[in-house]
């Protein structure tokens, strides 16, 4: 089902029976607004043209009905802040403020030889768009509604960026809404950082978090057959190069296991999980869980994303960037070069398969740093280029989002089995290690692709929480 958006335009009544053919002129320009934003994917509830209170008050009833995400304000003219006020008042959204000219710049020289007062100022309120905006501010400001503005033209191409990265962000405020968040195991023992309140996650973001058993995946892992393994190991082949070194048995075992993953997400409907257990040695549960990464990793790249050590946030992360098509690759702080001023980060647990550089080794690991057995294990680097990392971030009293943008760089990483790359900040190395650690996040973080830090902006917007930008 299409995510739904308001749109209205504002005007002022008295004007229509004093300048012929500008309300007209007007309408179409909502039009052509409403037609261009419906081509974003959306499904778009237009209330029409808004030009005095009362119908202010019908518009945000039909509005309110149709339970839209946020809302578009088209300034089409001068207009009163008193028909914007109970729309707002109404709907509790973020109302965008589209701050749109018919063109970029009015012809001077013709206006001025128009020779009727009358009928320039009558071209001249089809233009003057900006005369609206500061006493709407005004009014949202002391009345504590959220909006921002959308500033250009009609045909102004950053304009609509700015649009449509709105709307992905109501998307992904939707996706988050109706995602359910799996939790299998238990926390990794001692790691305060990742401990987090889970009544907040689903507070913030709408989640639901489904509680899972270890038990439930050895009961799917206990039913799979010998097909369905030689169609998983024939996906891994096909998904992932994988390394001589990988011994059959280990294939086999992490097969097996990708398919009672794939089952038991299934079986809940999960869009995200996060996951982590440990157990007495040589447990049956050990077993399972040393060997989910290449599954995890499958689930990943198909933006069903898989955090480990139980770090709900960061799987929260992950989907957030995996909604906004970025990817969301799990990641640790891993050493700095400072020679080459860059920092590397990666994991030993899954990773984003779609989001790598080159293809995706699947290699052994004789030894799984810090928990129970050995198992196969994912090698890969991020794709080259621009990157933006996220964490979502559990403070003394509220639930935010820190970002920051960089690049994934060449350069030589570490060839130990697991996913990590070298990343460069604008800010460097040392300040952007002191100013993302002085927020406070776990010491995880979602990396995706391209700089996104605008979108996830707005979606901070959106959920009314904040949002900390390090670079």
């Amino acid at each position: 089902m299409k995510t739904k958006v308001g749109l209205f335009g504002i005007g002022l009544d008295t004007y229509w029976a004093q300048f012929d053919g500008l309300l007209d002129n007007l309408v179409r320009y909502q039009n052509f607004i409403q037609d261009k934003i419906g081509k974003l994917g959306v499904e778009v509830v237009d209330a029409g043209m808004v030009d005095n209170p009362m119908k202010a008050r019908q518009a945000a009833d039909f509005l309110k009905a149709n339970d839209v995400e946020i809302v578009f304000l088209y300034v089409s003219t001068y207009a009163l802040s008193s028909t914007v006020l109970p729309i707002a008042q109404k709907l509790k959204v973020p109302i965008i403020i589209l701050n749109l000219q018919p063109v970029d710049a009015l012809d001077y020289e013709k206006f001025n030889q128009l020779g009727d007062r009358g009928k320039m100022t009558g071209l001249w309120l089809e233009n003057c768009q900006a005369c609206s905006v500061p006493e709407i501010a005004s009014v949202f400001n002391r009345s504590g509604h959220r909006y921002d503005f959308v500033t250009g033209y009609l045909q102004d191409e950053e304009a609509w960026e700015e649009i449509e990265a709105w709307i992905e962000a109501s998307k992904v405020s939707v996706a988050m809404r109706n995602n359910r968040l799996g939790i299998l195991g238990h926390y990794y023992g001692g790691m305060l950082d990742v401990y987090t309140d889970l009544t907040k996650q689903s507070a913030v973001f709408g989640t639901h978090i489904e509680i899972l058993e270890m038990c439930e995946l050895k009961k799917c892992r206990d039913e799979v057959s010998d097909a369905e393994v030689e169609a998983k190991i024939s996906e891994f082949h096909h998904t992932f190069d994988v390394s001589p070194e990988c011994e059959k048995d280990e294939i086999e075992r992490a097969a097996k296991t990708s398919v009672a993953l794939d089952k038991l997400i299934h079986n809940h409907q999960l869009g995200s999980m996060a996951y982590y257990y440990e157990g007495e040695s040589g447990n049956e549960y050990e077993n399972i869980v040393t060997s989910v990464i290449a599954g995890n990793t499958l689930l990943t790249g198909r933006n069903i994303p898989i955090a480990g050590e139980y770090e709900v946030k960061n799987a929260q992360a992950m989907k957030i960037m995996a909604e906004f098509g970025a990817g969301g690759s799990f990641s640790e702080f891993y050493l700095m070069d400072f020679k080459d001023d860059v920092v590397l980060l990666g994991h030993d647990g899954p990773a984003h398969f779609a989001i790598a550089e080159g293809r995706v080794g699947l290699v052994p690991l004789p030894v799984y740093h810090g928990k129970p057995g050995k198992g196969l294990s994912i090698q890969m680097s991020v794709k080259h280029g621009p990157v933006t990392l996220l964490s979502v971030v559990e403070g003394k009293n509220e639930v935010f989002l820190l970002l920051a943008q960089g690049e994934s760089v060449e350069g030589p990483i570490l060839e130990i089995g697991n996913t990590n790359s070298r990343y460069r900040f604008s800010i460097g190395a040392k300040r952007f290690m002191n100013e993302w650690s002085k927020q406070g996040p776990a010491h995880h973080c979602a990396i995706g692709i391209g700089h996104i830090g605008n979108k996830i902006e707005k979606l901070g917007q959106i959920l009314g929480i904040e949002v900390v930008r390090i670079c």
